[in-house]
C-alpha cells in the first residue's frame, strides 16, 4: 500500500528533529534557505477594521461572518492535502513558531513562492491537490470518462472530489458530503449573520449560500450575490477559483473575502459600466466571436479587506477579483468587480515602488503611479468578463472556454485579462474617460508590475501569464534592457500596436477553443529568461508579497 503524504512528512520531520534542524536554535534549511529567510519574502501588514462605518447590528453580523470565514480556512486546508490538519497539530506540539507560521501562510508543507517546493519532508505536492487520488493521472481520468460517458458531468463538476472506489475504479464525492460537517458549521454562522444584518439583499445571499452548501448548486446564491445593494459589509464566500487544481482546473477551492465597502468610491467607478458593451465591441476580434449577449449589470465595489480565508489567503494575497465564474450567471447579469483597496496600497508602497527604483530606467521611473496601478487592476478584472465564454467548436460542440482549455485555461485567462486590460486602458484614454497623461503611466507601471508578479513563480497562473506577456513584448522590441545600467524601459511609440496584436492572439485561442494552441503558446512564451532572472536577483531586499495581520482576529478571538 502506498504511504500517505503525511506519513512521509512525519518520517522526514522526525529525522530533521533528530538532527536538530527543526525547533530550537537553527531553523530548517532547505534549498539554501532557512524558514527565517523564507519568511522575509512576506512584508507584515496590519489590516485594520473601519469600525466607524459599522453600526451595532452590522458589527454583530461581521463577527458571525468572521467565524464562517474561519471555517473556509479549515476546508481549504483539507483541499490542499487531507494530511494537513494532522501535520499542523504536530507542528503546534513541536513549538517552532516560525515553522508553524510558514506552514499557515502556505496552507501546507509546500512553498508557494518556490514552485511548491517542500519545506517539510521531501514529498512533492500532487498536481491535483486533494481533489483527486494522488496517484491518478490525467490519462486515467480521461480514459474513465470515455468508457463511462454518463459520469462526465459529475467528474468535471467544480463541486466534486474524485476518489477510488472499493472496486478500484473512480467515483465522485460531492463537496456537501466531503466537507459536510464543516459546511454545516459555516452555514449556521451565516444564517445567524443574515438575521442580524439590516441589509435584506445581503441577508438573502447569506441564506441562499448557506442552503447551497447542502445541495452543491450555487447558481441562485451567485445570482443573489450579484444583487446585493447598499451594503456596508461586503462578503464573498464559497468555492470559486480553480487554480489549486493543476491537473484540469475543474475543482473549485473555498475562500472568503470579508470586507467593508466604500460607497462613495464605488459610485465613482460605476461610470465604467456604461463602457462594457463598447469595450466588447472594440475587442480585436471578428464580430462573430464577440460576446454581446452577456449581462451588463457588472457592479463595482471598492472595499477594504478586514479578513480573508482559504484559497485567497494562501501564499500570494489577492488585489482584486471578478466573480462569479459561472457562465450562466455571467450571461444573465455579468460579473461583479471587487477592488481590495487597502491590499493594493500595501503592495504598491512596500513592493512595487522599490521594484521600480531598482529596475526601471531613471527617465521613466516617474511614470509608475498608484492611480495607474489601481486602474490597471480594475481593468484586468473588467477584462475577465469580456471576450469568448460559451463557444461552439468547429465540429458543432457547444462548450465553454474554461472547460475546453482545461489545465491551460488559468494562465491563458490571466494573460488575457492583463493584456486586454491594457488594451482597454488605451481605449478609455481615447474615449476621454481617463486623462491622456495616463498613457505612459499605464505602460511603465505595467512593466514594473511584471517584475512584481513574476516573483510569485512561473508555476503560478498569474506569474506564468505575466511571463507570456513580457516575452512577447520583448520579442517585439517593446521592452528594452540597457545592458550598461541593467534597467528596463518601454518603447512608447509601438506599445499600443503590440498590446493589440497580443490581445488578438490570446482572444483567438479562446474563441477557437484551441487547447493545443494554448499549450504551444505557453511553451513558447511562458519560460523565464536569464535577463529576467538577473533582474530579479537585484530585488533580494524587496519583499515578494505581504503577510496580513488582521485586527479582527484580536477583536473576535476564538479559543
Amino acid at each position: 500500500m502506498r504511504k500517505s503524504i503525511f506519513s512521509l512528512l512525519v518520517i522526514c520531520l522526525s529525522a530533521a528533529l533528530a538532527a536538530g534542524t527543526v525547533g530550537g536554535g537553527e531553523k530548517t534549511k532547505l534549498a539554501g534557505k532557512s524558514i527565517s529567510e523564507r519568511l522575509k519574502a512576506y512584508a507584515p501588514v496590519e489590516i485594520k477594521v473601519p469600525w466607524r462605518l459599522l453600526d451595532e447590528k452590522e458589527t454583530a453580523a461581521l463577527e458571525k461572518l468572521y467565524q464562517a470565514a474561519r471555517v473556509m480556512d479549515e476546508i481549504f486546508l483539507r483541499q490542499v492535502s487531507a494530511d494537513n490538519p494532522a501535520l499542523r497539530k504536530k507542528l503546534e506540539a513541536e513549538g517552532d513558531a516560525e515553522l508553524l507560521r510558514f506552514f499557515k501562510i502556505n496552507f501546507g508543507p509546500w512553498d508557494r513562492l518556490e514552485g511548491h517546493q517542500p519545506f517539510i519532508g521531501e514529498a512533492e505536492k500532487p498536481a491535483g491537490a486533494d481533489f483527486y487520488p494522488a496517484d491518478m493521472t490525467r490519462e486515467e481520468f480521461e480514459k474513465w470518462i470515455r468508457e463511462h460517458p454518463g459520469d462526465r458531468e459529475s467528474f468535471e463538476s467544480n463541486f466534486t472530489v474524485i476518489r477510488r472506489s472499493p472496486e478500484g475504479g473512480l467515483r465522485t464525492v460531492p463537496y456537501s458530503s466531503q466537507y459536510g460537517k464543516l459546511l454545516k458549521k459555516a452555514a449556521g454562522f451565516m444564517e445567524e449573520a443574515a438575521a442580524l444584518t439590516g441589509n435584506e439583499s445581503l441577508a438573502e445571499f447569506l441564506r441562499l449560500r448557506a442552503a447551497a452548501f447542502f445541495t452543491d448548486d450555487y447558481f441562485q446564491s451567485d445570482m443573489a450575490w450579484m444583487d446585493i445593494k447598499d451594503n456596508v459589509i461586503d462578503i464573498t464566500l464559497g468555492p470559486y477559483e480553480v487554480y489549486e487544481d493543476n491537473i484540469f482546473n475543474y475543482k473549485a477551492a473555498f475562500e472568503t473575502f470579508l470586507c467593508v465597502r466604500d460607497p462613495e468610491e464605488s459610485r465613482r467607478l460605476e461610470g465604467l459600466k456604461s463602457y462594457l458593451v463598447k469595450m466588447e465591441r472594440n475587442l480585436p476580434l471578428e464580430d462573430k466571436y464577440k460576446n454581446l449577449e452577456r449581462g451588463t449589470d457588472s457592479p463595482i465595489s471598492v472595499v477594504d479587506v478586514v479578513f480573508s480565508a482559504g484559497d485567497t489567503k494562501a501564499g500570494v494575497q489577492t488585489l482584486a477579483f471578478n466573480l462569479p465564474n459561472d457562465e450562466r450567471v455571467r450571461e444573465a447579469k455579468g460579473c461583479k468587480k471587487v477592488m481590495l483597496r487597502n491590499i493594493c496600497h500595501a503592495k504598491f508602497d512596500k513592493i512595487l515602488l522599490p521594484i521600480a527604483q531598482a529596475l526601471i530606467a531613471e527617465n521613466q521611473r516617474g511614470y509608475v503611479t498608484f492611480d495607474s496601478y489601481f486602474n490597471h487592476i480594475l481593468l484586468h478584472e473588467f477584462s475577465h468578463g469580456l471576450g469568448p465564454g460559451k463557444i461552439v467548436l468547429a465540429d458543432g460542440t457547444e462548450t465553454t472556454v474554461n472547460k475546453i482549455l482545461s489545465n491551460t485555461y488559468s494562465a491563458i485567462e490571466e494573460a488575457k485579462a492583463d493584456v486586454v486590460g491594457e488594451y482597454n486602458f488605451y481605449y478609455l484614454i481615447d474615449e476621454g474617460f481617463y486623462d491622456r497623461g495616463f498613457e505612459k503611466e499605464a505602460a511603465v507601471t505595467f512593466l514594473a508590475g511584471f517584475f512584481r508578479s513574476v516573483r510569485f513563480g512561473v508555476d503560478e497562473a498569474h506569474g506564468r501569464a505575466n511571463m507570456i506577456i513580457f516575452n512577447y513584448m520583448k520579442e517585439k522590441g517593446i521592452y528594452r534592457l540597457d545592458d550598461e545600467t541593467g534597467r528596463w524601459s518601454v518603447d512608447f511609440a509601438r506599445v499600443r500596436e503590440a498590446v493589440r496584436d497580443l490581445s488578438q492572439e490570446i482572444l483567438m485561442i479562446q474563441a477557437r477553443g484551441d487547447y493545443e494552441g494554448a499549450r504551444e503558446f505557453i511553451e513558447q512564451y511562458g519560460e523565464m529568461g536569464d535577463d529576467v532572472a538577473r533582474a530579479l536577483a537585484k530585488l533580494g531586499g524587496v519583499p515578494v508579497d505581504i503577510e496580513p495581520h488582521f485586527e479582527i482576529e484580536e477583536k473576535f478571538a476564538v479559543n
